[in-house]
């Protein structure tokens, strides 16, 4: 009897071998494809890290007593770009009205790297309570308050003007609050000679009125034509009530060192400047940037003794005699104060 091998055997096992050689591909297709992709996943980490990574070299080379005031602002309006490592200081000018404050702006913002964005909150809307106030200190702190004033990436102190009446003693203990968690540094500004200020006050009030250039008026004048005609006006003091006004600017100075005596702080007055230029040096040092020779082009209006710009100069004098405010009636400007 001759047996014959069945043809079905071979076909299955070339059945078998097939499916284990597909499964076999897929299987190690798949392990390629999971390698591939975490490859590409690692190697896009570590540009990420480069792009994200902190200004910590810059800030190594910081003293711990200065790194309260030392910021590394992100603006939400445009990138630093080069400049993003470079530190910024914050600061304000707190002053009063006709302390010669415009004028020291002026030569704050000839500085290349400072930013002093003028009096924001003489608008009301701004200082209506603590929460407007704090959320415009931080625009400006953050590099985001535009202003002709504004060096954009390369600012390295940003500040403002602020003056006593506008905000800053009515909410005093917020704000020195929030000065001391910002890290902003506080300079005073004031005169102290009280009576030539009462006298700018004056002009510029009878200027707002009658608008000698050409119907404009000019709270700041920059050549010596319009500030000698601002200077004609002499006004005429009311007595009865000149020592209580010299007064209620002495307490308010006074309360304003005390409400912020705890912030970082330099106090200056208008009449030491004005002598002394040096005056300036102790500014730049305080706000730790490079020292420039500031400039203004801002012109002094009132010159010269207070006699001459007086129109009832004999009975202001009078009043004044034998008070603590007598000082006031001398020539201020010759003696380096």
């Amino acid at each position: 009897m001759i047996i014959r091998p069945s043809k079905k055997k071979p076909l299955v096992l070339r059945m078998v071998v097939l499916i284990i050689a597909v499964a076999s591909s897929i299987y190690i297709c798949s392990i390629c494809l999971r390698q591939i992709g975490g490859r590409s996943a690692g190697s896009s980490s570590p540009s990420i890290r480069v792009v994200q990574k902190p200004c910590e070299e810059a800030k190594d080379h910081i003293l711990p007593s200065e790194k309260p005031y030392v910021h590394f602002p992100k603006p939400n309006t445009f990138s630093r770009k080069e400049c993003a490592c470079n530190p910024v200081r914050y600061f304000a000018i707190l002053s009063t009205q006709r302390s010669g404050s415009g004028w020291f702006e002026t030569l704050l913002n000839s500085h290349v790297n400072i930013s002093s964005n003028g009096e924001i909150f003489s608008v009301k809307v701004r200082r209506n309570n603590i929460s407007t106030i704090l959320e415009t200190l931080d625009s400006v702190y953050n590099l985001d308050w535009i202003s002709s004033a504004s060096k954009n990436e390369c600012t390295a102190a940003v500040g403002l003007k602020w003056m006593l009446n506008q905000g800053l003693m009515q909410h005093h203990e917020e704000i020195a609050d929030y000065f001391n968690s910002k890290g902003v540094s506080a300079i005073f500004l004031f005169r102290r000679n009280f009576l030539r200020r009462m006298v700018s006050i004056l002009g510029n009030s009878y200027d707002q009125k009658t608008k000698p250039l050409n119907g404009t008026h000019k709270s700041h004048v920059h050549s010596t034509h319009e500030a000698e005609i601002l200077a004609r006006y002499k006004p005429t003091i009311d007595t009865k009530l000149l020592i209580p006004d010299l007064e209620q600017v002495e307490d308010l100075v006074t309360r304003s060192l005390q409400y912020f005596n705890s912030t970082r702080h330099i106090i200056l007055y208008y009449e030491s400047i004005r002598n002394n230029r040096t005056k300036l040096v102790d500014v730049q040092e305080f706000l730790k940037v490079p020292q420039r020779n500031l400039t203004s082009l801002q012109v002094k209006i009132h010159k010269g003794a207070l006699s001459s710009q007086i129109e009832n100069w004999e009975e202001v004098k009078r009043t004044l005699k034998g008070t603590r405010y007598e000082r006031f009636l001398e020539d201020d400007y010759k003696v380096d104060m």
